[in-house]
């Protein structure tokens, strides 16, 4: 039985962040429903005894938009088209200002058990920058009243390298992040998005220059491994046993099959993405996709995916390009960039920081 893993796209958003330029609307209440029968449909169109999902993950947007009994219905319908795992692991993004304790529990209830909170920064002047709904103390609630539910396996996002952000508020928001009942912390480099309101001279010019990014991250990666969350990819830190692992099948080049409106698919031997058109995904009978890529995984997309994680690329599977790879390495080694024990080719902290860089000259 094959493995897979389900991704749904949530496109609702209560209001639109000026840094994001992932695919939402504004929410109603109407069309909510009418994407809820069309994300019914598409499972049962894709849906296969024959596939263990391992994985489900509703992304967005705000999933926590949808209702406990919507997410409930989608989830019941996953477990009637494909043959879930026993201990499958299912993930609902959330923004802290949707959350109640009654919603947090009747979405345990629903078969949640991984939340995956949007907090970015647990200092209020910084969240009233990013344009969220929520301050420190709402976020911080909304973790209290998850692990009350019962949610043993929370993970919040945290954004690096915002506007005049200094050491000292980057490690606050660590500080205050770490003593809450978290499991996982996804960390990232705010970056200015083409189309976006923070595309304008103003933002940009107010952004860390490269030595300070430089200097939050490498600070940010030490003070949150002191802390227990060892880092695992890029931009995601982890205690022992909570990686996420429905976003270790992307890293790893493993099938998953993407519902909703610009939802991504790797599965059947392709890539395959769904317009970014709410109207589009309602009004067909099955998403409409396009191909985009009709042989996926090759050498250069497995060895870039591999060399994002902790453990790096073991040479072994890549065995006619190993030649190549090792002569390119003693520079690297040498730069601190990459540590290399025979076999596995895996960046440091410094390497992570250019990890772009390090993996072009590498492996292109």
């Amino acid at each position: 039985m094959k493995n897979v893993g389900i991704y749904i796209h949530v496109p609702f958003c209560g209001k639109k962040c000026s840094y994001c330029d992932f695919y939402s609307v504004c929410y109603t209440k109407q069309q909510t429903e009418l994407y809820v029968q069309a994300v019914l449909r598409n499972i049962r169109h894709y849906g296969d005894s024959e596939l263990k999902a391992d994985t489900v993950y509703f992304g967005g947007g705000t999933p926590s938009l949808l209702t406990p009994e919507q997410i409930g219905n989608i989830l019941s319908c996953i477990r009637s088209s494909f043959n879930v795992a026993d201990n499958a692991e299912i993930t609902m993004e959330a923004n802290p200002a949707t959350l109640t304790p009654e919603k947090l529990a009747a979405y345990r209830s629903a078969g949640i058990n991984r939340l995956s909170i949007g907090v970015q920064s647990m200092n209020d002047d910084e969240l009233h920058f990013l344009g969220r709904l929520h301050n420190a103390e709402r976020a911080e609630k909304a973790v209290y009243d998850a692990a009350e539910a019962g949610f043993d396996n929370i993970s919040c996002d945290l954004m690096i390298a915002l506007p005049s952000q200094k050491t000292e508020s980057m490690k606050h928001s660590i500080q205050m992040l770490t003593s809450l009942p978290i499991q996982h912390i996804s960390a990232y480099i705010l970056k200015v998005e083409e189309g976006t309101p923070f595309d304008c001279d103003d933002i940009i010019a107010s952004l860390p220059d490269d030595d300070k990014t430089a200097e939050l991250y490498l600070n940010m990666c030490e003070e949150l491994e002191s802390r227990g969350f060892m880092q695992y990819e890029v931009s995601n830190f982890a205690k022992s046993g909570f990686e996420s692992r429905h976003n270790c099948r992307y890293w790893k080049c493993q099938d998953y099959i993407g519902i909703g409106p610009s939802a991504h698919s790797c599965f059947g031997g392709k890539r395959f993405a769904v317009s970014r058109d709410i109207d589009s995904f309602i009004n067909s009978d099955v998403q409409p996709t396009e191909v985009t890529d009709e042989s996926p995984c090759g050498f250069e997309e497995y060895s870039m995916l591999r060399l994002r994680l902790k453990e790096g690329l073991c040479l072994e599977r890549v065995p006619e390009h190993r030649a190549e790879i090792e002569k390119k390495l003693p520079s690297l080694l040498k730069a601190g960039y990459i540590e290399y024990d025979g076999n596995i080719v895996s960046l440091t902290r410094k390497g992570f920081l250019m990890s772009n860089s390090v993996i072009e000259y590498l492996i292109f």
